[in-house]
Formats: structure tokens, C-alpha cells, sequence
């Protein structure tokens, strides 16, 4: 079928909106008109180690509008979120434990079908990579699995369903799921974007005691203060010992989603003695960076985060229903753009004019 897409041909370049062919849906498939899809920093990220032409977006919503002949969970007019994939045959997979598939590389960034092809054209026939993170949202349709389309409530706002199925899940999932932070604890959070306000956000329905969030936009922390954290902190070199004052010697628990090489020190020197950190991000992919491994000697903890340990098909409609009780005011992190003005929500994205832009399709 012919579709509208955001092609990116160049990294670091603008999208061009243009008509391309979708492959049909194999079997386990579906296609799903999107009407919305949120915009990650993973979306700039990517750009320089993405197969291209390509068509990135991975927080897609949007109404199932064909199903191939093995999808059984799912029917045509099922309003879905769409989240990360996985190859659903590996160790973790058979544990539930998606988040952490061993193929997650290959299924969600080499801009090909598990079949090793691409479902993505050119009017032309020339190739285009989709298949990011097993969808490509940045379209009017996405190609999808039915494991990573997760159905939601018919009357469920669609601009808010798509950041459910990566940035919110990331940051709530770390307090909720990876963490496990207790009632009473406490927690720093290093960035307030939309994964560390998300954190934010789930350490209050955690019932953390202490919730400290650093940042060195004011903005960004007087929201975090409305949205629940107990302390705000300018990052700088005072930062560590106003948090290990406020903490009384170290914090419980803690969550990096700044990536510089001072927060990643802080974030683990910022814990009392058996403490657990969280890494979103880190510095530098390639290039190594200092550490001291007496940091760890006292019993802490350091976790990569992915996807926030996230079972996409019960945790996305908790999350949800967390939002229409005023527990995850998430409609607070949103500004939506038109579809045709990608690049103006990816460029805002960039220089921190907003959290989380959400392209509308409709």
C-alpha cells in the first residue's frame, strides 16, 4: 500500500515527507494507521549508525487496520500504543523478560523484517529501512508484530498513548520494576526529561519518601518540583554533598538520564552503602571513560536500564490508568505538532525547548 512517511536520507538532516510503498503484513502482522507518535532523543541518537534512507519514530498510536491470518489477540478498529520488539524465541523472551532479548539489536535497529528484508520503498522500488523498533512511526502506517501492539481502552486520549510505549515506561519502569524502590525511600534523578520526570512521577506512586531531582535548566526543575519531587538541585560541584546532606549520608536509590561524565560519578557516589543506581545513558558509546571501582566496594549496585524492565501489554495500560487517576500527569510533558512539521519538533527536541514533542498525523 502506499504510504506518507518521514524519510531520513543524511544524518543530522532534515526529514522529507514523501509517498513510499509498505510491504504487506506476514502473518503475525499487522498494519496499523497511525495517529500519532511521539518523539524520542533516541530518534536524533540513532542517526549516525542507522542503515539509511530510513524511517525512525518508535512511540507510535494508532487504529489496527489490517491483520494477517495468525493474529489472534488483536482485531480490526482495536485502538493500539506500539512499543519496542523482540524476536520472542530467545531465553528472556520465553521469560516475558522482552525488554532484555537477546536479538534486540538486530529486530529493532537494522532496518529489516525478522524475514531480512526491508518493507519499506521508494515509489521507484528503491530500498528504504523501516522496521525501527518494529514499527517506523514516523508515518501515516506502520508495519508492526502483534507482540509489540499493545491494545488500549477505545476512548484512551491517542497523543498520550505513544510515549507510554518507550520514554514514559523507561523512566517509571526504572523506580517500578527495576528498582523495586520501597516506600519511604529515597531517590535522586540526575536529567529531567521526559524519562527522568517519568521517574519522578513513579517514585511518587512509589511513596518514596525523598524524591531530589538535579538539573541545570530551572524550568525543568520548578516542573519537577510540580510534579513531585521533594528537593530541586542546580547541577554543579556542590551537587554530591547537598544530596548526601538531604539523604543524611546517601541516597537509596538513584537514576543517570544526563550522560555526562559527572553525572555518571554522581549518580553512584551519590548512594549509601548498598545503594542501587540506574543508567539510561552513558557518556560515550566508544570511547572509554575514568572510573573508580572503590565506588562500588561498599556494596552498591550500577544497572543498565532498558525499556524500564517493561512487560509493554500489562504495564502501558497501568500507566494509562495511572494518568486518567491523576497519578502520572504525563499530559504535562506533551507539546503536539502537526506531522508536516517534524523537523521543527525534532529541532525544539534537540535544544531543549520541549519534553516530549508528539506528532499528529490526523
Amino acid at each position: 500500500m502506499q504510504i506518507t512517511a518521514a524519510v531520513l536520507t543524511t544524518p543530522n538532516q532534515p526529514f522529507e515527507l514523501m509517498p513510499l510503498q509498505l510491504a504487506e503484513p506476514a502473518a503475525d502482522e499487522m498494519i496499523v494507521k497511525l495517529s500519532s507518535s511521539g518523539v524520542c532523543h533516541t530518534d536524533i541518537g540513532v542517526q549516525n549508525i542507522q542503515p539509511l534512507p530510513a524511517v525512525l519514530g518508535h512511540e507510535g498510536c494508532g487504529i489496527v487496520e489490517q491483520v494477517g491470518s495468525e493474529v489472534i489477540d488483536h482485531k480490526v478498529g482495536d485502538l493500539v500504543g506500539l512499543s519496542f520488539g523482540s524476536c520472542g524465541s530467545c531465553p528472556n523472551c520465553a521469560k516475558d523478560l522482552t525488554s532484555h532479548c537477546y536479538n534486540a539489536l538486530e529486530v529493532n535497529f537494522s532496518g529489516l523484517s525478522p524475514a531480512g528484508a526491508t518493507t519499506l520503498s521508494m515509489l521507484d522500488g528503491t530500498p528504504v529501512h523501516g522496521s525501527f523498533f518494529y514499527q517506523s512511526s514516523f508515518a501515516t502506517h506502520a508495519l508492526v508484530n502483534q507482540d509489540n501492539a499493545v491494545v488500549m481502552p477505545a476512548s484512551a486520549e491517542h497523543g498520550l498513548i505513544g510515549p507510554l510505549g518507550c520514554g514514559v515506561q523507561t523512566g517509571a519502569g526504572t523506580i517500578l520494576n527495576t528498582l523495586k524502590a520501597e516506600a519511604g525511600s529515597s531517590f535522586v534523578c540526575y536529567g529531567t526529561g521526559a524519562v527522568g520526570l517519568s521517574a519522578i512521577m513513579a517514585a511518587v506512586i512509589a511513596d518514596c519518601e525523598t524524591i531530589i531531582a538535579v538539573d541545570i535548566n530551572p524550568e525543568r526543575l520548578e516542573l519537577a518540583a510540580e510534579l513531585g519531587a521533594t528537593h530541586c538541585l542546580l547541577g554543579n560541584d556542590k551537587t554530591l554533598a547537598e544530596i548526601q546532606k538531604l539523604t543524611k549520608g546517601g541516597a537509596d536509590y538513584s537514576l543517570d538520564t544526563a550522560g555526562t561524565q559527572q553525572t555518571f560519578h554522581e549518580v553512584i557516589e551519590c548512594l549509601h552503602v548498598g545503594g542501587h543506581a540506574a543508567l539510561a545513558i552513558i557518556p560515550d558509546w566508544v570511547e572509554p571513560i575514568p572510573f573508580q571501582a572503590a565506588a562500588l566496594a561498599v556494596g552498591r549496585t550500577v544497572t543498565g536500564i532498558l525499556e524500564g524492565s517493561s512487560v509493554p501489554h500489562t504495564f502501558i495500560p497501568k500507566l494509562y490508568q495511572w494518568y486518567e487517576e491523576g497519578k502520572l500527569p504525563l499530559d504535562k510533558l506533551v507539546s503536539y505538532y502537526p506531522f508536516a512539521e517534524i523537523n521543527h519538533a525534532m529541532d525544539d527536541l534537540h535544544h531543549g525547548k520541549v519534553i516530549k514533542p508528539v506528532l499528529l498525523m490526523d
